[in-house]
C-alpha cells in the first residue's frame, strides 16, 4: 500500500528534466484535452441514457405488474347488472386489493387523445372499464377469467403482460445501447491520445536520441510521456464531465423523472456519483493508450 502511494505521489509529480521531451503546448496538448473533453461530454449523456431507461423499465414493470384493467362490453340495458357482478367477483378474489369501475369522464379522459374532446360517448357503444389494482403475489388470471366467463359473460380481462414485457424489452435494448456507446467512446478516446501521443514522440526524435545519449532509459523517456497524456486527458474529462452534467441538468424534468421518456433523461440521487468515475477512468485510458504508444514508438526509433 505504501509502496504504491509513492508510486503514485512520484507519477503525477513527474520529473522536470524528463518533461522537457513533452511538449507543455501545442496541437497534440490541443487534440488531448480536445478529446478528452469531448468524449467525456458524451460520456456523461450516454451514461444519463442508460440510467433513465434502467429507471423507465422498472417503473414500467412495477406499474403494470400491479394493475389490471377490466373490460366489460354489453347492451346498454346490461351493463349495470354486468358491472355489479364483476366488481362482486373482483372483490371476492384473493390476491386483489381493490376494483373500481371507472366513470365516464375519466373514459373521455382515456379517449380524447386519440379522438379529440368532443367524441360524443353516450352515442357510442364504448365499454365500460374497471381498474384493478393488485395485492401481494397477485391474483390467479387464470382462475378469475374462468371465473368471469361464467359470471360475466361480456368481460375481458387484461393483466398488461402483453404491454409490460415488449415495454421491459425496449428499455432493456436502450440500456444495452447506452452502455455500448459508453463502450465506443472509451475506445475512441483510446484511438485519438494514441495518435496525439505518436505525433509527439515523433516531434520530439531528436530530443529522444540527446536523451538516449546522456544515459536515459526508454522507460524513462516514456514515463514522461505517460504521465503528461494521462494528466491532459484527466483535466479535459473533469472540464467535459463538468460540462455534460450542467447540460443534463438543464434538461426538462431531468431531475424528476416522470413517466416521459424523454423528461426522465437525467441523473437523480445516487446516480450523480456515476460522473466521479469518467474522468479518473479517462486518465485510465489515456494511461494505457499513451504506454503501449510509447513503448512501440521508441522501439521503432532506437
Amino acid at each position: 500500500m505504501k509502496r504504491a502511494f509513492w508510486t503514485a505521489l512520484s507519477f503525477l509529480a513527474g520529473d522536470v528534466q524528463a518533461d522537457r521531451s513533452v511538449p507543455p503546448t501545442g496541437f497534440t496538448a490541443r487534440l488531448t484535452l480536445f478529446t478528452a473533453a469531448a468524449m467525456a461530454l458524451l460520456a456523461v449523456f450516454a451514461l444519463s441514457l442508460s440510467l433513465a431507461s434502467a429507471r423507465l423499465a422498472a417503473r414500467w414493470s412495477d406499474d403494470l405488474a400491479q394493475s389490471s384493467t377490466l373490460r366489460i362490453s354489453a347492451p346498454a340495458e346490461q351493463m349495470a347488472a354486468q358491472t355489479a357482478a364483476a366488481l362482486e367477483v373482483l372483490r371476492t378474489t384473493p390476491g386483489i386489493a381493490s376494483a373500481r369501475a371507472l366513470t365516464q369522464e375519466e373514459e373521455q379522459a382515456l379517449l380524447t387523445p386519440w379522438f379529440g374532446p368532443d367524441l360524443p360517448l353516450g352515442a357510442l357503444p364504448i365499454p365500460q372499464l374497471i381498474e384493478i389494482n393488485e395485492q401481494g403475489g397477485g391474483y390467479d388470471a387464470t382462475g378469475l377469467r374462468a371465473r368471469l366467463q361464467a359470471e360475466v359473460p361480456g368481460a375481458v380481462l387484461d393483466d398488461h403482460t402483453r404491454w409490460r414485457e415488449p415495454l421491459v424489452a425496449a428499455a432493456g435494448k436502450l440500456r444495452g445501447l447506452g452502455a455500448l456507446a459508453i463502450v465506443l467512446i472509451g475506445a475512441s478516446t483510446a484511438a485519438m491520445i494514441t495518435l496525439a501521443a505518436q505525433s509527439a514522440l515523433s516531434a520530439n526524435a531528436q530530443v529522444i536520441r540527446v536523451l538516449r545519449l546522456v544515459g536515459a532509459r526508454d522507460s524513462y523517456i516514456a514515463r514522461a510521456f505517460v504521465r503528461r497524456f494521462t494528466l491532459r486527458a484527466l483535466s479535459g474529462a473533469a472540464v467535459g464531465t463538468l460540462l455534460g452534467a450542467v447540460l443534463v441538468a438543464l434538461l426538462p424534468g431531468g431531475a424528476q423523472g416522470g413517466d416521459s421518456f424523454l423528461t426522465g433523461i437525467g441523473f437523480s440521487g445516487g446516480d450523480w456519483l456515476w460522473l466521479v468515475l469518467i474522468p479518473p477512468l479517462t486518465a485510465a485510458v489515456a494511461f494505457a493508450a499513451t504506454r503501449g504508444a510509447a513503448r512501440r514508438m521508441l522501439e521503432r526509433q532506437s
